[in-house]
C-alpha cells in the first residue's frame, strides 16, 4: 500500500493551528492614498471620523458616506459593529489600534435577551423571539460550542406543508422534535411570477423579509441559558456588488446568513480580502420556487439555502482571497461562478493562496455554466495554492438535504471552460464525501495539479477529475492504490498521500 501514516495528520494539526494563530494575529500594515475614517462603539455619527478621537459609530454611517477611492476606512480593534457595510469602489475596509480584530456580526443585536424571548408552546419548550427578524440560517450559542438545526417547510397552494410529506401541515410543535430547532416564517409578500412551470405563489424571501423566529430550548428562557445567541440574519455583510478595487483586510466577520462578503456582476475587477477570520455563515433561504430538482422524488415545493464566505457570482478581473480563516460556512468558503444565460463572463486572474479552511461543505467553489447561446465565456488564470482545507462535510453545514455532494475543491460537472489553471502545494485534509470534484466539457479546461497533499481515511472516495462532453467520469476510491490514481486520472504530479483512521 503506498501512502505514509504515523505523525504527519499530527504535524497537520500543528500547521493548521500555527497558521490560524498566525491569521488571527496578523498585524495591521494598510495604508491608504486617500482620507482615513475611524469607526468604533464610543464615536458618535455626528462626528467627521476623521481621527480616532472623533470617530462615525454605525455601518449605517458608513454605509451612507461619500467615501472616494483611495479612503480607507478603519474600525478599532475589540469592538464589535452589527448590521452590514455597503462598500464603494476604491476603498479599503481594514482595522486599527490594539486588541483582536474588529467584529462585524449579522444582526442588529444579541439574542441573549430574555426579555425579548415570550414562552410560545409551555409544553414542548418552543419560545418565539418577540421582534421580526430576517430569515435566519441558524443560531450559534456560547460562541460555536451549540448551533441549532433550521427546519423548513415547503409553501404549496398557500400552505406551509412538510418536505417528506406535502399532504401534512407544518406543525411546529409536531416537527420541533430536537433542543435548539429553529423554524422561520414569512409570508406577508407574495411572489407570484411562475416558477420552474408552477403557477402557485411562493413566499417573497429578501432583504425586506421580517418574520418570526421559533426556538425549542428545552432547559428554559435561551436569554437566561446561554451567555450568547447569534443570528445568522439573511444579509450579505459586507456588500460589494459590482464595486471595483475593495480591499477589506485584518477583520472578523461572522454570523451571516448569507454571505460574509458577496460580490457579483459583468465584472468585478480588484477585490483583495486578506488576514480575515470568517466564521459561521450561510444557511438562508435564498428564494422559494415551484418543485425542487435536489429529491430524488421530484415533485416537492422547493426551497433554496445559501451561503458563502467569500463570493463573486459573474466575471471578475483580479479576485484575491489569501491568508485568512475561513470556517463553518454553509455552502463554500471562497467561491467565484457564474450561469451566463447567454451573456459572456470572463474570469480573470483569480487568487485563493494560504487560507485555511475549516468544517465547510465546499472548501473552495467554481463553476462555469454556459447556457443561452454563450460558447465564449471563459475561467483564465486562476491559482489555487498553498492552502490548508480541512473537513469538507463534517460541519454545521451538513444539515442540508443534498448531502452527498461536499469537497474540498468542488467544480460541479458543468463546461468550466478554462486555461492557465492551477491547483498545487495544497493540504487536503479529510472529506466526508468526495475529496476533489473537477470536472469540465473538455480536457484542456481541467485544472493541472501538482505537489498536493492528501490526508483521508482508507477506501472513502477521492472523488472525480475529468472531461464530461461524453461520459461523467467515475468518482475514484481513496484505496490502496490512490497514488496511482492521482497520478494517472488525475494527472497530479508529486502528490503525498496519508492514511488516517476513522
Amino acid at each position: 500500500m503506498n501512502g505514509v501514516c504515523g505523525e504527519l495528520p499530527e504535524k497537520i494539526d500543528l500547521c493548521a493551528q500555527a497558521r490560524k494563530d498566525a491569521i488571527r494575529n496578523a498585524p495591521d500594515r494598510i495604508t491608504v492614498s486617500g482620507t482615513s475614517y475611524f469607526v468604533s462603539n464610543d464615536g458618535d455619527d455626528r462626528f467627521d471620523g476623521l481621527s480616532a478621537l472623533r470617530p462615525w459609530k454605525t455601518l449605517a454611517r458608513v454605509s451612507s458616506a461619500e467615501l472616494h477611492p483611495g479612503d480607507g476606512v478603519f474600525f478599532r480593534r475589540g469592538d464589535v459593529f452589527r448590521g452590514f457595510v455597503a462598500t464603494r469602489s476604491g476603498v479599503t475596509y481594514a482595522a486599527y489600534g490594539e486588541g483582536e480584530k474588529p467584529k462585524f456580526y449579522g444582526w442588529d443585536k444579541s439574542l441573549a435577551k430574555p426579555s425579548l424571548w415570550e414562552l410560545w408552546d409551555e409544553p414542548h419548550h418552543i419560545w418565539k423571539w418577540k421582534e421580526p427578524i430576517l430569515d435566519c440560517g441558524t443560531l450559534v450559542f456560547n460562541e460555536g460550542e451549540f448551533h441549532s438545526r433550521k427546519l423548513i417547510p415547503s409553501y404549496i397552494n398557500g400552505r406551509f406543508v412538510c418536505r417528506e410529506d406535502e399532504s401534512r401541515l407544518f406543525d411546529p410543535a409536531r416537527e420541533m422534535t430536537r433542543d435548539l430547532d429553529i423554524v422561520c416564517f414569512y409570508e406577508e409578500r407574495m411572489n407570484t411570477n411562475p416558477s420552474k412551470g408552477q403557477d402557485f405563489p411562493v413566499p417573497q424571501i429578501d432583504d425586506h423579509s421580517f418574520g418570526s423566529l421559533y426556538l425549542r430550548c428545552d432547559r428554559g428562557n435561551p436569554g437566561d441559558v446561554f451567555s450568547s445567541v447569534e443570528a445568522l440574519p439573511r444579509r450579505n455583510l459586507f456588500q460589494v456588488r459590482q464595486n471595483d478595487h475593495v480591499t477589506i483586510n485584518n477583520l472578523c466577520i461572522k454570523y451571516a446568513g448569507a454571505h460574509a462578503i458577496g460580490a457579483g456582476g459583468s465584472c468585478v475587477k480588484g477585490l483583495h480580502v486578506s488576514d480575515c477570520e470568517i466564521g459561521w455563515v450561510g444557511g438562508s433561504i435564498q428564494h422559494y420556487l415551484g418543485t425542487d430538482p435536489n429529491y430524488p422524488q421530484g415533485g416537492r415545493g422547493t426551497v433554496t439555502r445559501y451561503g458563502n464566505g467569500v463570493e463573486v457570482y459573474g466575471g471578475c478581473d483580479g479576485y484575491t482571497v489569501e491568508n485568512c480563516y475561513i470556517y463553518q460556512v454553509y455552502d463554500a468558503a471562497i467561491t467565484h461562478q457564474v450561469t451566463t444565460n447567454g451573456k459572456i463572463y470572463l474570469l480573470n486572474n483569480i487568487r485563493y493562496v494560504n487560507n485555511l479552511v475549516e468544517y465547510c461543505v465546499y472548501s473552495i467553489e467554481y463553476f462555469l455554466e454556459k447556457n443561452g447561446g454563450d460558447r465564449d465565456s471563459c475561467i483564465s488564470d486562476c491559482e489555487i495554492s498553498g492552502n490548508i482545507l480541512r473537513f469538507s462535510g463534517y460541519g454545521w453545514g451538513q444539515q442540508r438535504h443534498n448531502t452527498d455532494t461536499p469537497a474540498h475543491i468542488k467544480g460541479w460537472s458543468y463546461e468550466n471552460t478554462a486555461r492557465t489553471f492551477t491547483i498545487h502545494d495544497n493540504i487536503f485534509d479529510r472529506a466526508a464525501y468526495r475529496m476533489l470534484h473537477l470536472v469540465a466539457k473538455e480536457q484542456e479546461s481541467l485544472p493541472a495539479l501538482s505537489d498536493n497533499t492528501y490526508v483521508q481515511t482508507l477506501n472513502r472516495s477521492l472523488g472525480q477529475y475529468g472531461a464530461n462532453s461524453e461520459v461523467e467520469p467515475p468518482n475514484m476510491p481513496f484505496d490502496g492504490s490512490v497514488e496511482q490514481t492521482l497520478q494517472r486520472v488525475f494527472a497530479e504530479s508529486n502528490p503525498t498521500v496519508i492514511f488516517v483512521e476513522e
